[in-house]
């Protein structure tokens, strides 16, 4: 039986993993060799991804012409969907076996689900599902293609963002998708050139030309955004809806409208009839990223034991010793910044529910001095909780607002600031749980029985004291004057028993509007600590690993610098025989993986 053949281009980075392991970096080992892994995997996955409501569950839809992603406005993607081929329609969910691990290790169980059901589902069971997966035959597909939509990039829940870029890491090629109401924004140049560090292989679609008759202008100015950011990424406009009326009427002319005709092609020859192309270039650039990582401590190396610079070598290890000290330094900065802020915006968003929760209590009082609870509790009730939601809603957004603050503020205090210190997102899932139902008071009724018998118990007294009076006169103890003076003390009795009546049900709504605040209150103040903490503890341990792999590096900076300093001329000569020897050969792997269509850089010896 024959064996399959390895790409040609693993032996470069099979050489390129040895330097790793020769220069005990074991981080870069273990990247490059899940990137080997990947490489003998026949499938070829093509990540489409955005920003939301830009069109990508559309898209894919469009591209195989069958309603596999869900869309709509209140529709959304929570999870990777992997579409495959497959003989017969089928569906299902896919569980992790280690949380928080990759969405590529072996999962546990696989949940088959309705094929209609998938992005239902997916979203409600989100919290432990790593991916669906859906097989419909397609020819698009035969050949190994998997398309994969993906969560919007900029999704507030964590865990979207993270499966999103984390699902990126293993991408052949990416479909960058975009809308054309307007040109691409800085976010999404952001994300575009994040993307291309990972998987160079990108083509941006423009979605939804159909409903913007200025697409080409937006297509022009999008091509020049490109140019100037230097970012060679093929640029194809696109209506999916035009698609899929194509497809539906049999319209060739309104299928090329649609654009999909050089979507497709673009995807069979780019894509999928280069699949070598793309793999060499995927390798390329990892590869290309180890061996400039490899290079930079050996180059230093060099440069203090040369024998020449005895001078320069002592202010080499002085300088690495400074910068040692000072991360250091600047570590416990970053460390209290991150704690006094966290500290106050815990205590703002706090406070910020509190005040909400006093108003809505104030608006209750108002409402209920007057108000009678028997008649509209139902309507109350909704507007509290309406009332009680808005408020969830809106402390928590400033809780993230201020959340990306503080991390923006604890990344300027790092020793080394760059825009990509920050996290995508330092936000737990499934904060907002519901709180309790609004209980209802007890509303006495004031049945007619009753009203009866306090009248009459209130016109007894009316009688008997103006029959009294009027017996005086001469007059029977019953007559019309102790009547009509009965039956007004008997309204009079039946009024106010009715005002004190309202007043207890009024008494017994506010208490009760007071009780389900307060537990509102308790309930939410405890998830937005418990948010904080997660929130600080996930900044430092981000910052963290940051400041420790820097540290890590200043520390190897500073040997290598004591190690010239202390040995002696032919242990330095020796050294930089060996030293150059590795240099030279890094040099000329970088050159070959250069020659498998890596990013146009120079390294030199």
């Amino acid at each position: 039986m024959s064996q399959v053949m390895a790409p040609p281009w693993l032996d470069v980075l099979d050489e390129t993993i040895g330097a790793c392991v020769t220069h005990r970096r074991p981080d870069l080992e273990a990247r490059l060799r899940e990137k080997r892994a990947q490489q003998l995997d026949p499938k070829l996955r093509v990540l489409v991804v955005g920003e939301s409501k830009q069109g990508k569950s559309q898209l894919v839809n469009a591209l195989l012409n069958a309603p596999v992603c869900a869309v709509g406005d209140d529709i959304t993607t929570t999870v990777p969907t992997f579409v495959q081929h497959a003989d017969t329609p089928s569906a299902a969910l896919v569980r992790n076996a280690s949380a928080g691990g990759s969405i590529f290790h072996t999962p546990t169980e696989r949940i088959a689900v309705p094929i209609d059901q998938v992005t239902k589902q997916a979203t409600a069971q989100s919290k432990h599902v790593v991916r669906a997966e859906i097989g419909i035959p397609r020819a698009l597909l035969d050949s190994g293609l998997v398309l994969i939509d993906t969560p919007g990039v900029g999704d507030t829940r964590s865990a979207h963002t993270a499966s999103t870029f984390a699902t990126l890491m293993q991408a052949d090629a990416v479909l960058l998708v975009s809308d054309a109401t307007g040109e691409l924004t800085s976010a999404e140049m952001t994300l575009l050139k994040k993307v291309m560090e990972a998987c160079p292989n990108v083509t941006v679609v423009v979605t939804k030309i159909d409903l913007v008759p200025g697409w080409r202008a937006v297509v022009e100015r999008n091509r020049a955004l490109l140019a100037r950011a230097g970012v060679p990424a093929k640029l194809i406009p696109v209506s999916s809806a035009l698609r899929l009326r194509a497809a539906k009427t049999g319209d060739q002319r309104l299928n090329a409208e649609s654009g999909f005709p050089d979507l497709l092609a673009c995807v069979q020859r780019d894509i999928v009839a280069s699949a070598d192309l793309l793999a060499r270039r995927a390798v390329a650039v990892v590869a290309s990223s180890a061996i400039t990582q490899l290079v930079t401590p050996l180059r230093e190396e060099l440069t203090a034991h040369d024998s020449s610079h005895t001078v320069a070598t002592i202010s080499t290890l002085q300088e690495a010793q400074r910068r040692v000290d000072e991360l250091r330094r600047r570590s416990a900065r970053w460390q209290n910044v991150l704690n006094d802020e966290m500290a106050d915006l815990i205590s703002d968003v706090e406070y910020d529910l509190r005040d909400r929760t006093r108003k809505i209590l104030r608006e209750v009082d108002k409402t209920y001095d007057e108000a009678d609870p028997a008649i509209g509790w139902d309507k109350f009730e909704q507007w509290l909780e309406d009332n009680l939601n808005e408020a969830a809603t809106t402390n928590f957004a400033w809780l993230m607002e201020r959340a990306e603050w503080v991390a923006a503020k604890v990344a300027r205090n790092f020793p080394v600031y760059r825009e990509d210190l920050i996290p995508g997102s330092v936000l737990p899932d499934d904060l907002l749980e519901p709180a309790s139902k609004l209980e209802k008071p007890k509303i006495e009724p004031f049945s007619v029985p009753q009203k009866l018998f306090t009248g009459l118990r209130g016109s007894y007294g009316g009688v008997l004291m103006f029959g009294l009076v009027t017996s005086l006169a001469g007059m029977p103890l019953i007559n019309v004057i102790s009547l009509g003076a009965g039956a007004l003390f008997g309204g009079k009795s039946i009024l106010d028993e009715s005002d004190q009546r309202l007043k207890r049900r009024q008494a017994a709504a506010k208490a009760a509007a007071q009780r389900h605040v307060d537990d509102f209150f308790m309930k939410f103040s405890k998830d937005v600590r418990d948010s904080g903490r997660h929130i600080q503890r996930t900044l430092r341990n981000h910052f963290s690993t940051l400041a420790e792999e820097l540290q890590e590096t200043l520390l190897e900076s500073a040997r290598s610098a004591k190690r010239a300093v202390q040995d002696d001329q032919t242990e330095r000569e020796r050294r930089m025989r060996e030293g150059r020897k590795e240099l030279d050969k890094l040099v000329t792997l970088y050159k070959r993986v250069q020659a498998l269509g890596g990013p146009a850089m120079e390294l030199t010896a």
